[in-house]
């Protein structure tokens, strides 16, 4: 038997919508620790509620700022390999412009 496919609406109670953010944050937090456990990676969660203007931070602020700093810094380390369109078409473009100057 199929699971009912489920439609993504605000929840309009605010005590339903409440308690069903404290539930998902606490299985969100439950699957990042399984990922972390079960293949060894560095993973974090930073949430944001309307009701609390300061974000939490799991496992904590220290660890989170940690891993954000590597992230930043491997895009940096790598960033002449990440390309986006334009310059993946101008790198194209110069390429064929050099093996027509080789064929001419």
């Amino acid at each position: 038997m199929t699971r009912k496919k489920v439609k993504f609406v605000l929840i309009s109670d605010d005590m339903a919508r409440k308690a069903t953010y404290k539930k998902k944050k606490k299985d969100l937090i439950k699957k990042v620790n399984e990922l972390i456990i079960l293949y060894g990676i560095p993973a974090c969660v930073i949430t944001s509620s309307p009701s609390d203007p300061r974000p939490k931070v799991w496992p904590n602020l220290e660890a989170a700022k940690q891993m954000i700093q590597r992230y930043l810094n491997a895009f940096v380390l790598d960033e002449n390999k990440n390309v986006n369109q334009e310059s993946f078409i101008m790198q194209r473009i110069a390429k064929a412009h050099a093996q027509l100057k080789k064929l001419h």
